[in-house]
């Protein structure tokens, strides 16, 4: 008998249950604190600040829903973006995100915690992404009954960088609750399908509402759900669970998705969404027949079975050609074609393609991203496929779908990583199962048998062959599960270091404020950005309608509130090409389409001085591209390229791009920074011309301290009617050369 110890009391009947209890609840507070810790470095380096594009909108959009209501925020029509258009803002967003904010901030309020909305927005993704944690905790749980499952895979979400991208403090995107939603409302539906009950049903349809207002994504949801319940049927695993489940959910989440606006009746009139009806009518047609099969004998049902079903199939499958043709259902959209072909956007929506996280994913980046995930996460699967439950299928065809998806865009790697961590933990607590709780077979005694003497000789005189016999196979020895666990330690420590460098050196720096190292190891902020928009809110009038490329209209309207033309929105394709052939164009074509739009100030995002890659020079073709769509004969990409094909912006650079109005901006008065002749641009590599390019329609009115940001006012049409170029001559003191052998005419008294 075992000698007792001072831990046995706490590890045997209900006190046992109890401590394990307890410490899982401890284990999970400590992962959802780590989770939420672990993106605070941008708050800690910088500042509490909104990041990059999108969550500048994101911002605006709550701050006037906190200040005006619901109803309002509901109706708002926003004249300043999209100038002159306007946008229609309430019907054309996802208001999850805005309107949990403006929950979370009312409640402080109620408390008496008058917490500034900016810190809540900023904070939010941080405080969702602990919620994240428990939810992959819960997901996991039901995958396996192992309860170091649910916690390493808790353990994983809640770090791993494929997640924390998208969710650093600072990070007010749609993503920074969707994740979480995405993740509870799978938790919710494996719930459903194992128990058969309306009540899980209705709060996966409640939670996928609820997805469906903050996020895009939702589609996937809307087709993984159906794509496992027919892989369900296909299987011949139909039963009265799955009805009930898919039902509930389809019916209850259809009603909740149809009452965010943007989403309407797309439900029942989009293409993307026609997988999960005809799944819900299969569903229908396969539980009449089982429910005629118990009616009718064997033969009658089969013939009634080929001739009903095949006619109803048929009539289905017609009729969704006949709506799809006559434009009832919506076709399938170029964002959906992409998917399948990576070179249809660049091709055909090259709006799409200019966007950086919908470019293909790079190898490397799922190491980045992932790191000792990506070799876990195919044992993880494989595991499923050994124990092939109803809950085991749904995991395998999200960990197909997702990997496809996350290969072809860069963006959807954050819809494969809880899949990923979910299977990693699935597979590590299985070796740590394996190795850790094995116990020893206790080898069977020779006297225990009736006939012991006898057995006992024969073992003794079959001693060379007993142990070949009844030999004991396992890892049972103190050595290797020593081994195997201080291996596991370090992986799961090197995976920790390498999350949280990943971490802080890569998704941690707001895209509005930039960081560099100085000779001295010390860190120097470059603050050219909110130096420009700054300068635009304090020195322009409150209606000066300031044009740029569209990544920047929403820090434009939310840091400097300024009219733009055209934002992130990108819903007004024909608007951006206008813009992107202004850009693109001589000054004289360039002039009109200012004119036209009533801008008063045009800005340009340069790095030549700094080494700043991600200007606008290098996105310059992507302008050319999108115009071209619109203005094949007046604006051709080729002209920006030289004979020999290359894209240049030195002495060889072609006349196209010589003359653009983009090339102009960037490099007016460069050269006065250098001297004479040694003009450098140091993002390109390049030596500049020695006479860098002039303006007319545009003088220039700020530059940032490091040049980052240009701003340049619209010049008003000339007082005396002459065109802007022989103003500006004439400014300089070059006067009009009369022609040889003109005379001079005498002179009149001029007469009002």
């Amino acid at each position: 008998m075992a000698a007792s110890t001072p831990l046995d009391p706490f590890l045997r009947g209900s006190t046992s249950k109890n401590t394990r209890g307890l410490l899982r609840i401890i284990i999970l507070c400590t992962i959802a604190a780590a989770a939420v810790s672990a993106r605070l470095f941008s708050v800690i380096r910088f500042e509490s600040i909104i990041h990059e594009f999108d969550p500048w909108f994101n911002f605006r959009a709550t701050k006037y829903l906190v200040k005006n209501g619901f109803y309002s925020f509901w109706d708002w029509f926003d004249d300043r973006t999209w100038h002159p258009l306007g946008r229609v803002t309430g019907g054309t967003l996802y208001p999850g995100l805005m309107v949990t904010s403006g929950v979370i901030y009312h409640i402080l309020r109620l408390l008496s915690l008058p917490v500034d909305i900016r810190n809540i927005c900023v904070l939010l993704a941080p405080g969702f992404s602990g919620f994240t944690a428990l939810a992959m905790y819960l997901l996991t749980s039901e995958m396996s009954s192992s309860p170091s499952a649910g916690l390493l895979a808790a353990a994983f979400m809640g770090i791993s960088p494929g997640y924390i991208s998208r969710s650093v403090a600072g990070s007010y995107d749609n993503e920074a609750i969707a994740i979480f939603l995405l993740v509870f409302t799978f938790f919710l539906w494996i719930k459903a399908v194992k128990n058969g009950s309306i009540m899980w049903g209705a709060l996966a349809a409640l939670f996928y509402g609820y997805m469906v207002s903050a996020w895009g994504g939702y589609v996937f949801i809307t087709n993984l759900i159906p794509l496992h319940a027919f892989t369900l049927i296909l299987m011949g695993r139909y039963s009265s669970r799955l009805y009930i489940s898919y039902t509930t959910w389809y019916a209850l989440g259809t009603l909740a998705s149809m009452q965010v606006p943007f989403v309407g009746f797309l439900p029942v009139r989009s293409s993307d969404h026609m997988a999960a009806l005809g799944v819900f009518g299969l569903l229908q047609l396969v539980a009449f027949f089982n429910f005629l099969r118990d009616q009718l004998p064997g033969k009658q049902f089969q013939t009634l079975l080929v001739a009903l079903g095949g006619t109803i199939v048929v009539i289905m499958f017609l009729g969704l050609v006949a709506l799809t043709a006559s434009g009832v259902i919506a076709p399938w959209s170029g964002r959906f074609y992409s998917l399948w072909d990576t070179g249809y956007a660049k091709i055909h929506i090259p709006i799409i393609a200019s966007v950086s996280e919908h470019q293909p994913t790079a190898w490397p980046a799922f190491f980045f991203d992932l790191n000792m995930l990506i070799w876990l996460f195919p044992a993880g699967v494989y595991l499923c496929f050994r124990n092939l439950k109803d809950e085991h299928v749904f995991v395998v065809l999200y960990a197909v779908l997702a990997s496809y998806f996350a290969g072809v865009m860069v963006r959807l790697m954050l819809t494969l990583t809880p899949v990923v961590c979910c299977a990693a933990g699935l597979a590590l607590s299985y070796i740590l199962d394996t190795y850790l709780y094995a116990q020893k077979p206790v080898e069977e005694s020779a006297s225990s048998d009736s006939n012991g003497s006898i057995k006992a000789s024969k073992f003794s005189a079959n001693s060379a062959l007993r142990s070949t016999r009844n030999s004991i196979v396992g890892i049972y020895s103190v050595v290797s599960k020593s081994v195997i666990t201080s291996m596991v330690t370090g992986f799961l420590l090197l995976y920790v270091a390498h999350c949280t460098w990943v971490t802080s050196n890569a998704y941690s720096s707001p895209s509005v404020v930039l960081a560099s190292r100085l000779p001295d190891g010390s860190q120097h902020i470059i603050d050219d950005y909110r130096e420009a928009y700054y300068w635009l809110r304090q020195n322009t009038p409150s209606d000066a309608r300031v044009m740029s490329w569209w990544d920047y209209g929403y820090q434009i309207g939310g840091m400097a509130d300024r009219p733009t033309l055209v934002d992130n929105n990108t819903w007004n394709n024909t608007h951006i090409a206008t813009v992107g052939k202004a850009m693109s164009s001589r000054e004289e074509v360039s002039y009109p389409i200012l004119r036209e739009h009533d801008v008063d100030y045009v800005l340009v995002v340069f790095g030549g001085l700094l080494g700043y890659s991600g200007d606008d020079i290098n996105k310059f073709l992507w302008m050319v591209r999108i115009a071209e769509g619109i203005w094949p004969d007046e604006v051709r990409e080729r002209d920006f390229f030289t004979a020999r094909g290359e894209y240049r912006v030195d002495d060889q650079a072609t006349p196209a791009m010589k003359n653009s109005l983009m090339y102009k901006m960037s490099y007016y008065n460069y050269n006065s920074l250098f001297p004479a002749g040694q003009a450098q641009d140091r993002v390109r590599g390049s030596s500049l011309p020695a006479q860098g390019p002039e303006l007319s329609i545009l003088e220039e009115a700020f530059t940032s301290e490091n040049w980052i940001i240009r701003i340049y006012k619209v010049k008003d049409l000339d007082n005396v009617g002459r065109d802007h170029q022989s103003a500006v001559s004439f400014d300089k003191g070059h006067k009009k050369k009369r022609k040889p052998g003109a005379k001079k005419g005498v002179r009149v008294l001029r007469e009002e």
